[in-house]
């Protein structure tokens, strides 16, 4: 298992840019993602708790399930199923104020299940998916600016 975390800091209140990470049709803004929906709408809001997230990146398809949801400070979800197939333990997002806006923490505990899983894992899926995570937050700003 490999374990990466993307850090940023988005200058917009923590409440946006929490909003903003957390409805995940706003990931397509990054050139990266090329479909994401909410399949499920979770308890308490649509992103909340039991929401289901559909999403199709350059590099793979995620179904996503929303374990927890305190906003506007964190979320964690797991990925039920994926395309190249995957073991997941852990995505979180973590967002804390800061001088210049919210600083937004992505971690995320995976390993791709093929032959030779963990060396792929390592070499070219961690660095693909931190890329991803970037753009993404990248977007973020942008949109938020």
């Amino acid at each position: 298992m490999e374990t990466l975390t993307v850090r940023r800091v988005v200058a917009a209140p923590i409440a946006d840019v929490f909003d903003w990470c957390a409805t995940t049709t706003n990931y397509t803004r990054s050139p990266l993602i090329l479909r994401a929906r909410l399949a499920r709408p979770g308890a308490g809001a649509p992103y909340g708790v039991g929401a289901v997230r559909a999403h199709t990146w350059a590099i793979g398809w995620f179904r996503e399930r929303v374990t927890t949801y305190n906003a506007p400070h964190d979320f964690e979800y797991t990925v039920e199923r994926s395309f190249p197939p995957s073991r997941h333990e852990l995505g979180r997002m973590t967002f804390r104020e800061v001088t210049g806006g919210t600083e937004v923490e992505w971690t995320t505990t995976f390993e791709v299940r093929a032959p030779f899983g963990a060396a792929l894992t390592r070499v070219v899926a961690k660095p693909l998916i931190a890329h991803t995570f970037g753009r993404i937050l990248d977007a973020a700003a942008s949109a938020l600016a």
